[in-house]
């Protein structure tokens, strides 16, 4: 399977931007969907945003508008814009991959970034 190692989190004000990177090696071919994944402190990991190979994406419904998934196919690398970010956006992100379609669903994905902490200030 794919290694994943993400990069660009930090501490931002409410209102302002990150940018969040993912490069993945190794296995890369085996690789369909790539997303972000996130968990607040004391929660569950859910699903922020997924991007097929294709440039089909899918969002959480609590993100739309604000961030943005893209990918570059020939760097092997996907990125999630992060703007108009609110103390609620606070945790750790993590960059996942799996071999079929995108799903809102941390079982379905087989492999993980490390993850990169967000923390936004009010």
């Amino acid at each position: 399977q794919a290694q994943l190692v993400e990069s660009g989190g930090g501490l931002v004000q409410a209102g302002g931007s990150l940018r969040l990177s993912c490069a993945a090696s190794g296995r890369t071919l085996s690789i369909s969907t790539m997303g972000w994944f996130r968990q607040p402190p004391g929660k569950e990991r859910d699903f922020v945003a997924g991007i097929v190979r294709n440039g089909i994406t899918s969002y959480a419904d609590s993100v739309k508008g604000r961030f943005t998934i893209s990918r570059d196919n020939v760097k092997n690398t996907v990125y999630l814009q992060m703007n108009s970010l609110k103390p609620e956006d606070t945790a750790v992100y993590y960059c996942a991959a799996r071999p079929g379609l995108s799903a809102p669903h941390v079982g379905r994905y087989n492999a993980w970034g490390q993850g990169t902490q967000v923390t936004v200030s009010s």
